[in-house]
């Protein structure tokens, strides 16, 4: 039998409805939820909240909704920026916490994608404008890639240059990479850019060459800690397919932490 605890929630807001499934799993878990909401998310997560209230009408006494700084709280999970992790390891110290950073999302692609996949792959690039750490912000791609079949097949995604602030995004990026003697790929919206980096910024995706598959396998073990999710045909363990990293299953857990798990054992 659990006894129910206070689970504090700092939200991020990056995409919308971003710590739902952090929110249901606390109420699923048999505790009171306590939500600190990104002020670029503050409508939609209350929004629902409402609504299971209305179906429920005894979750009205499980979930708060603070302006404030945490207080009374037993237990916390909180998304934030590497930097702004920092900082909430050292301030939740004396408490149990999840405490998530920055992670982005790679696909490997091997030269066998159908037109089909690489448009499904642009869902996965768009989806959000990028802003979500499960959008792909990198690709690796074998020697000698054919990026043609690339552009090819993302052209169906671009109106997304008509939004202005992606539109500002692309500008400036682009202004800064080739002021810096960068060599780009470009296809109007979406500039590409050899890089070792997994973080990307709005409108550009970073690429990086492989030869071995099994060397590129122990490369991502390597890194996971910063990877999210990785987007594949799917010919490598673990991967999901082409336009699925923005449709997470309910048991898919963030940073692949069991949120649930740890729910449970406080």
């Amino acid at each position: 039998m659990i006894k129910p605890k206070t689970v504090g929630l700092i939200l991020a807001g990056n995409i919308p409805l971003v710590g739902f499934h952090d929110f249901l799993s606390v109420l699923l878990a048999g505790h009171r939820v306590l939500v600190k909401t990104s002020s670029n998310d503050q409508h939609l997560i209350k929004f629902l909240a409402n609504y299971l209230v209305a179906v429920e009408p005894r979750l009205a006494t499980r979930i708060t909704f603070t302006d404030g700084k945490l207080e009374n709280y037993d237990a916390v999970i909180a998304t934030g920026s590497n930097n702004t992790a920092r900082y909430f390891d050292y301030y939740f110290k004396d408490k149990p916490s999840i405490i998530r950073k920055n992670r982005n999302s790679v696909a490997i692609l091997n030269g066998s994608e159908s037109h089909a996949d690489l448009v499904r792959l642009g869902e996965d690039i768009f989806r959000y404008f990028g802003l979500g750490c499960r959008n792909v912000s990198k690709l690796f791609v074998p020697k000698d890639y054919n990026f043609e079949r690339f552009f090819q097949a993302i052209f169906e995604y671009q109106d997304v240059i008509h939004y202005e602030k992606y539109a500002n995004n692309y500008d400036y990026n682009k202004a800064v990479f080739l002021m810096s003697n960068f060599k780009l790929r470009d296809n109007g919206f979406l500039t590409l850019k050899e890089d070792g980096s997994y973080s990307s910024p709005i409108s550009s995706v970073f690429y990086e060459f492989y030869d071995d598959l099994a060397v590129l396998t122990e490369q991502l073990e390597t890194d996971k800690e910063q990877i999210q999710c990785i987007v594949s045909n799917p010919f490598i363990a673990n991967s999901i397919p082409f336009g699925k990293s923005q449709q997470p299953d309910l048991w898919d857990y963030a940073d692949n932490v069991d949120t649930f798990t740890f729910l449970i054992s406080i």
